[in-house]
């Protein structure tokens, strides 16, 4: 049966778990599996640019014995130049597998609908859910273990935010979102996340203190304030999240022994100062090395015949 990957929710605790497993392995040795998803293509549809995302896709399907093919808003321009209903049937005939960075979450799920084969969200304004999977495979790695850990987020609740609160849901990892009045989780996804987190005890908090949200956490995250799309809003959300930059004087409220984590890419001196972010306690590049590791377990899950 055709798998899709449009949120974190679409895996249950022992599937983001083995493939946890899957990566690890798979970075310990990328040419094991070098013909996994041998003669296979791999379509990336881009609304929105990227770097990693790009980057961690187009090199974990070669990795993997297959092949990807770039799609620019120029070549397809979802929903103008064609339907997501005609590309979907169209690239279904095609390829093995289908990317999309865009805008709208309602594209991949239509996308999903439509598709016969699987599709894979790699960012929507709702949905972060690649990022997450390298998150927490990062956390794994450096803590050891989920159960019992505190993640703190300090910003915007936002789409980063969201996929954050339904892995840490998932896997017994306490995550409060601190943010200003206004600006918190879309309350759908919060609900959804506090209903999985009954299943392991897990809290998910909002939080309008960062000082409070931050104590006791084992990791501090934050991201960009004004995300794709909302570069008209940079200057007004600059005033309203400067209390909640991660700063050292935040992270000293955090545990000894946290990390601090970011998506990328980073703002210096707005978000995150660069003391903080260009610590030995930041795990950014190790974080983001974990796109291609996660991805390609994510990718092998789906589309291994």
């Amino acid at each position: 049966m055709k798998r899709d990957f449009l949120s974190v929710r679409d895996f249950t605790k022992e599937e983001i778990l083995e493939a946890f497993e899957l990566a690890k392995d798979m970075k310990l040795d990328r040419f094991k599996y070098s013909e996994s998803l041998k003669g296979q293509t791999l379509a990336l549809i881009f609304e929105k640019p990227s770097l990693r995302t790009r980057t961690s896709f187009d090199v974990g399907i070669q990795q993997l014995g297959g092949f990807s093919l770039y799609l620019s808003p120029n070549e397809i321009s979802l929903g103008k130049r064609e339907s997501v209903y005609d590309v979907a049937k169209n690239l279904e005939r095609m390829v093995q597998g289908i990317m999309i960075r865009t805008f709208g979450h309602d594209i991949v799920e239509d996308m999903a609908k439509y598709a016969s084969i699987p599709i894979i969200n790699g960012l929507t304004d709702y949905s972060h859910p690649c990022q997450a999977m390298a998150d927490f495979m990062t956390i794994s790695e450096i803590k050891g273990k989920f159960e019992g850990l505190k993640l703190c987020y300090c910003g915007d609740g936002n789409n980063v935010a969201h996929s954050l609160m339904f892995a840490g849901a998932r896997l017994g990892v306490n995550v409060t979102i601190a943010c200003p009045q206004g600006y918190e989780p879309n309350p759908v996804a919060l609900q959804l996340a506090r209903e999985d987190a009954r299943a392991t005890g897990a809290k998910i908090e909002v939080e309008y203190d960062p000082f409070h949200a931050v104590k006791d956490a084992d990791v501090v995250y934050t991201d960009v304030w004004a995300s794709m799309g909302q570069e008209a809003e940079t200057e007004k959300r600059k005033q309203i999240f400067i209390p909640y930059q991660v700063n050292q004087k935040l992270m000293d409220n955090a545990k000894s022994d946290a990390i601090f984590m970011h998506c990328l890419p980073a703002h210096r001196g707005d978000e995150v100062t660069g003391d903080v972010i260009d610590s030995p306690y930041s795990v950014v590049f190790q974080e983001a090395e974990n796109r291609l590791h996660a991805q390609k377990a994510v990718m092998y899950k789906l589309m291994k015949k």
